[in-house]
C-alpha cells in the first residue's frame, strides 16, 4: 500500500478531496521574499500544503527581492522559517527535498524595471524547464507603500497579463496584503492602480481571518443547521460582541503601527470581515460573487456615524506600562519608534448598528486592542431572555442569558451556555456549558488560514477574499471615527494597564442597555 508524504496510509475520501483541491502547475513568486510575511506564513504553508499532497510536483517558487542572495541561499532562509513556524514539525526532509528543488530567487529592485525584465526571463525559463504553463501567482510582501509600485511595474513588463506575454497561454493572478489604503480615499486611489493593470478577476485581497477553519464554518453552522438558522435574528438574539485582543504589544513595529492604530489595522479589515460573515443574509449559492454581494449588503447597512455621534459609539485607549503573562511590558509611548506623545490607538470599542430588518436594534459591540490580558478572537451571541421569570416565584435568582460564542482562536470552536438545574432538592439554577473544540472532535489538524487561501488563490476561487466594493464601504464606515479623533471631537484617549482588558470607559458603551463585556 502507498503511503502519503507524511507516513501515514491514504484515505480515499481525502485523496479524492485533494485531486478536486490541486491547482495546475504553477509558479509562485514572492515579491518581497526577504521579509517577516515570508518566513513566518508563506514558507510554512507553501511547505504544509506540499506535505499534504495538495501541490502538483512541477509547482514552483520564485523569491524576487532587493537582497543579494544565490538560490540556495534562499532556500535555507525558507527551510529556517518552516523549522521554526511550521505547524508540522520536524520537518520532512524527503518533502523538503522535493519541495526544495522547485524554489529559486531572483535578485532586484523592486523599483527597478530592468530587475521585472530579468523576473520574466527566469520565470520563461521555468515554464519551459518545470512544465508550469504560464500560470503565475504574484504575492505582493511587500509594505503597503510599495504595494502600487510593484503594481505598476508588474503591468509595465508584461508580467500582469495573463500567461505573462503575449501569444502564451497560462493565468496570472496577483495576492494583495492588507492594509488596504490608510483611509477612502488612498483605499479608491489603489483600487484604480490595481485595476488598471489587472482585471478583477485575476486579484484577491487576503485577510487570513477568512481563511480559519471557524470564520469558513460560520455558514456551515448557520445555513446548515435547522436549530440556529430560524433564531439568527433580532426577536432572538439581543446583542452581538466580536472579541479580537492580543497579548503582544507593537513587536518592534513602532513606525508602521503609530501611523496607523487598532481602528485601520484590525476593525477596517478582520473586524468588519468577521461581523459581516455572521449577519449575512443566506446566498444563492455558496460561491464566491453570491458571498460578496451578501456581506457587501450587510456592510452597506451599518450605520454610518456623524462626527457628533462618534464620541457616543468609540472608546479609543492605549496600554500603559503592566504585566502580561508574567513578563513586565513597556508603555506604548516607552516603544522604540513611537512619538513621546502619541495618541494612538492600540485599543478600540465600536458600538454599531445594522440598520436591516433581520437586524434591527441589535447593538454590535466590538473591541481589539494589544497587550490585552489574554489572546483571543471571539464572536458571542446573547439571546433574549425568557418572557417571564417563571422560577423566580419559587425563589430561584434571575437567570443568566443563553450565550453562543464561536472561538475564532485559540482553542477554535463553539461554545453554547444555557441553564440547567442543580442535582438535589429545591429549584436552584446554574448556567452550564456545551463546548465543542475542532481539535478534540476531529482527527485532522486544522490548517493554517495561509495555507486555505494560498490554494484558494492557485484555484481561482475568491470566496474567501475581500472584494473591492467591501474595501471602500468598511472605510466609509470608519473614516467619521478617524476624521473626528484627528479633530479632537471624537473624545479622549483613554489608558489601560498592560494585561488588563482596556480602559473602563469602555464599559460605557454597554452600561446603558443593560449589557457588559464578556470575561474571557
Amino acid at each position: 500500500m502507498s503511503t502519503l508524504p507524511g507516513g501515514a496510509p491514504p484515505n480515499p475520501l481525502r485523496e479524492g478531496l485533494r485531486l478536486e483541491r490541486m491547482p495546475e502547475p504553477c509558479t509562485f513568486v514572492i515579491c518581497g521574499a526577504t521579509g517577516d510575511l515570508t518566513r513566518r506564513k508563506l514558507a510554512p504553508a507553501l511547505y504544509n500544503l506540499m506535505l499534504g499532497g495538495y501541490l502538483p510536483p512541477e509547482f514552483s517558487v520564485v523569491g524576487f527581492a532587493r537582497r543579494q542572495m544565490s538560490d540556495e541561499e534562499f532556500r535555507a532562509h525558507l527551510r529556517t522559517g518552516i523549522d521554526e513556524f511550521s505547524r508540522n514539525r520536524p520537518v520532512n526532509d524527503a518533502v523538503w527535498d522535493s519541495f526544495a528543488t522547485g524554489i529559486e530567487y531572483q535578485a532586484g529592485n523592486l523599483d527597478d524595471p530592468e530587475a521585472y525584465a530579468a523576473l520574466s526571463a527566469r520565470l520563461d525559463r521555468i515554464d519551459r524547464d518545470r512544465g508550469t504553463t504560464g500560470n503565475r501567482l504574484f504575492n505582493l510582501a511587500v509594505q503597503p507603500s510599495l504595494a502600487p509600485e510593484v503594481i505598476s511595474h508588474l503591468g509595465a513588463s508584461g508580467l500582469a497579463r495573463h500567461g505573462g506575454g503575449a501569444g502564451r497561454g497560462g493565468w496570472t493572478r496577483v495576492i494583495v496584503e492588507k492594509p488596504f489604503g490608510f483611509d477612502g480615499a488612498s483605499a479608491r486611489t489603489l483600487i484604480r492602480q490595481i485595476g488598471e493593470e489587472f482585471e478583477p478577476e485575476q486579484v484577491f485581497r487576503i485577510d487570513h481571518y477568512l481563511g480559519k477553519e471557524t470564520v469558513q464554518n460560520l455558514a456551515v453552522f448557520r445555513f446548515g443547521n435547522g436549530l440556529f438558522e430560524p433564531i439568527w435574528n433580532r426577536r432572538y438574539i439581543e446583542s452581538v460582541q466580536i472579541t479580537v485582543a492580543e497579548t503582544v504589544g507593537v513587536e518592534g513595529r513602532g513606525e508602521f503601527y503609530d501611523q496607523t492604530g487598532a481602528l485601520r489595522d484590525i476593525v477596517q479589515s478582520h473586524v468588519l470581515q468577521l461581523l459581516a460573515v455572521f449577519a449575512m443574509e443566506p446566498p444563492v449559492e455558496f460561491a464566491a460573487r453570491d458571498l460578496h454581494d451578501e456581506k457587501g449588503k450587510v456592510l452597506r447597512a451599518i450605520h454610518r456615524p456623524t462626527p457628533d455621534e462618534v464620541s457616543q459609539m468609540a472608546v479609543r485607549g492605549q496600554y500603559v506600562a503592566g504585566w502580561v503573562a508574567g513578563n513586565k511590558v513597556a508603555a506604548y509611548r516607552d516603544e522604540p519608534e513611537v512619538a513621546p506623545d502619541s495618541e494612538t490607538e492600540t485599543y478600540v470599542a465600536l458600538k454599531l448598528a445594522i440598520d436591516s430588518w433581520r437586524w434591527a436594534g441589535v447593538p454590535f459591540f466590538v473591541r481589539t486592542g494589544k497587550a490585552m490580558a489574554a489572546r483571543v478572537t471571539e464572536i458571542a451571541v446573547q439571546f433574549r431572555r425568557p418572557p417571564l421569570a417563571l422560577f423566580g416565584r419559587d425563589g430561584a435568582p434571575a437567570m443568566e442569558p443563553n450565550i453562543l460564542a464561536i472561538r475564532v482562536q485559540p482553542d477554535e470552536g463553539i461554545l453554547i451556555r444555557f441553564g440547567a438545574k442543580v442535582p438535589g432538592p429545591g429549584l436552584t439554577i446554574r448556567s452550564v456549558n456545551m463546548d465543542f473544540r475542532y481539535g478534540s472532535s476531529f482527527t485532522v489538524d486544522s490548517p493554517d488560514a495561509y495555507e486555505t487561501l494560498l490554494l484558494d488563490a492557485m484555484l481561482g476561487d475568491a470566496t474567501h477574499f475581500t472584494r473591492d466594493d467591501a474595501v471602500e464601504r468598511s472605510w466609509d464606515i470608519l473614516d467619521p471615527v478617524l476624521e473626528a479623533w484627528a479633530s479632537g471631537r471624537g473624545g479622549p484617549v483613554h489608558f489601560y494597564g498592560a494585561g488588563s482588558w482596556g480602559p473602563p470607559a469602555a464599559d460605557g458603551l454597554l452600561e446603558p442597555g443593560g449589557f457588559s463585556w464578556r470575561r474571557l
